[in-house]
């Protein structure tokens, strides 16, 4: 039962006095048997079903655990308990180079159980002669120390195509893309790059020259690779895109790798290629998934059936290490290559709860939050892998208003000699006075100060002007004579602006003697806005309010003349 071709089906027929021979009794477990096998390989596939896990149990030995497969002719391989194997005893397995990686295949294998003496036998040869009563149905494990071809795989010629780029004992290079592109669709190319663990450090940098494909994202077509510092890795890849031109349906585009472009370096040593690989990529109008299931059910019986029957599986890819004369395993990959009998319910299940499990994948969270003024919108974007949630939080720049920009105050001028310190005046002459500093509270920049009197009670505290209040701006004089003549004295202001600190002074000159204490002055402060056109805003409403109370003593003045 070693091959492949198990139709057409032939069973046996029954009928009254029939003599049986061991021709029947076989044909009837083939009968059996290769229908069972035809349906696996067609409808089931090839792969691991269940279990057979590879396991270093120390720096020699490798478990594989008990389980069941399919290989590629439809035959079921069963583990039917651990086995634990020294490496080097394993068939296949080499001890002339340690520095490798090696591969550990599982393959159907028959054993004949039970020996009778065989009574017909002993008619026709004088030997004693004896048969086994039982076939056992087992498997043969198995190293290979190459890795095999990614195209030997039915799957990956169905669907992608491989251009060889650079192999030897412990180094292999390859690109792998789509075999079909839809019309400007853009497709991803993938570098593989595989090694042995003790091999010196890989870099690697080409130039792709495509007709029909245009490269998304290189540089002049540039694909640079370089493994990292600290790799301790057997098998790296780099992906690149490439977008497919809007060809007519079925035209192949290409992509190419120019070998004089081409540098490799393994360590300290540089590798030169001699072949220039090559990509074909068809362009088809149709998706590319209904293009693959076409070319599935367009293969010929034959070929469905006979083209990998003699391909094992893959259960473990094996990375040694050399230490002296002899080896030690650093690592185990499962099922290197995918080679996976996925069962349909649990298929069905997992389509299912893939469906809802994108629908309700990631969360979101958002806030927003003020940003001073003249600052650009800032957006922060946070991850959080546990709860699957993004947060976003958004800056957004604080509107500018005008009475963001204005400050009042007041002062009082204690006109003793014995003036008091802070934000009090203190004497510079007789009737000069000015104050210390005071704080603006508009940050830095240029400021625009107006001083006034008010003529109030200077004992109050309190900054809230009352109904009776009054603020005299300006000369005072002009209200001599009328209802509106104050008993304050009448001054002259002054300020200096100190624009690095936000700070300034008032300065005051008596234009007469007073009996008054002491005066109480309110001053306002107004700070340009960052920009032209902002500072112009700043500026005009500054000196509108200066019209208005100036437009306001020039009416009280005129009331007073009539």
């Amino acid at each position: 039962m070693k091959k492949s071709r198990y139709y057409p089906f032939e069973r046996n027929r029954y009928f009254y006095g029939k003599l049986l021979t061991v021709r029947d009794f076989e044909s009837e477990q083939k009968y059996v048997g290769d229908k069972r096998r035809l349906l696996n390989r067609l409808l089931v596939g090839s792969g691991v079903v269940s279990g057979m896990h590879v396991v270093a149990v120390d720096d020699k030995s490798i478990t594989v655990e008990m389980g069941v497969a399919i290989d590629y002719a439809g035959r079921e391989i069963v583990i039917p308990s651990p086995t634990t194997l020294k490496l080097s005893m394993i068939e296949g397995f080499t001890n002339n180079e340690y520095k490798k990686n090696v591969y550990l295949y599982a393959a159907y294998d028959e054993k004949g159980k039970e020996p009778v003496h065989a009574i017909a036998n002993s008619a026709v040869r004088s030997e004693d002669v004896s048969e086994y009563n039982r076939v056992l149905e087992s498997y043969r494990l198995f190293i290979k120390e190459e890795a095999p071809d990614p195209a030997s795989f039915e799957h990956v010629r169905l669907s992608e195509v491989i251009a060889p780029i650079y192999q030897d004992g412990q180094v292999r290079i390859y690109q792998r893309m789509p075999k079909y592109a839809g019309q400007e669709a853009v497709v991803d190319v993938t570098l593989v790059v595989e090694k042995t663990l003790q091999t010196p450090r890989i870099s690697l940098e080409y130039q792709v020259e495509a007709d029909g494909l245009t490269p998304v994202g290189l540089t002049d077509g540039l694909v640079s690779f370089s493994e990292p510092g600290d790799g301790q890795e057997t098998e790296y890849t780099y992906t690149y895109s490439v977008k497919a031109a809007n060809w007519t349906n079925g035209r192949k585009a290409s992509l190419r790798i120019d070998s004089q472009s081409f540098v490799l370096n393994i360590g300290d040593l540089r590798v030169p290629i001699d072949s220039n690989p090559t990509h074909e990529v068809e362009i088809i109008s149709e998706s590319a998934v209904e293009r693959i299931m076409r070319d599935y059910f367009d293969r010929t019986l034959d070929q469905a059936v006979d083209g990998v029957a003699e391909q094992s599986i893959c259960l473990a890819k094996i990375s040694l290490l050399q230490m002296g004369p002899t080896y030690m395993i650093e690592g185990v990959e499962r099922v290197p290559f995918g080679e996976y009998v996925y069962n349909p319910s649990l298929l069905q299940r997992v389509g299912a709860f893939g469906t809802n499990e994108q629908l309700s994948k990631f969360f979101t969270s958002s806030e927003a939050f003020t940003v001073p003024f003249g600052e650009e919108p800032r957006l922060d974007v946070d991850y959080n892998p546990e709860r699957s949630e993004f947060s976003f939080k958004l800056g957004v720049p604080q509107p500018q208003h005008l009475q963001d920009e204005m400050a009042t105050g007041t002062v009082t001028v204690e006109l003793e000699p014995n003036a008091k310190s802070g934000l009090y005046f203190f004497s510079r002459g007789q009737k000069n006075y000015v104050t210390g500093e005071i704080e603006s509270g508009l940050g830095e920049g240029q400021l625009y100060v107006m001083v006034g009197l008010e003529d109030k009670d200077v004992n109050i505290t309190s900054d809230l002007l009352q109904a009776s209040d009054q603020v005299y701006y300006g000369s005072s004089d002009v209200f001599k004579g009328s209802e509106f003549e104050s008993q304050l004295p009448n001054v002259t202001f002054g300020t200096v602006v100190y624009p690095s600190k936000g700070t300034f002074r008032i300065g005051m000159k008596l234009g007469q003697a007073t009996e008054a204490s002491a005066i109480k002055l309110r001053w306002w402060a107004f700070k340009k806005l960052p920009g032209t056109e902002t500072a112009v805003v700043v500026e005009s409403a500054a000196t509108t309010a200066a019209k208005v109370i100036q437009a306001g003593m020039k009416e009280a003045a005129a009331s007073t003349d009539k």
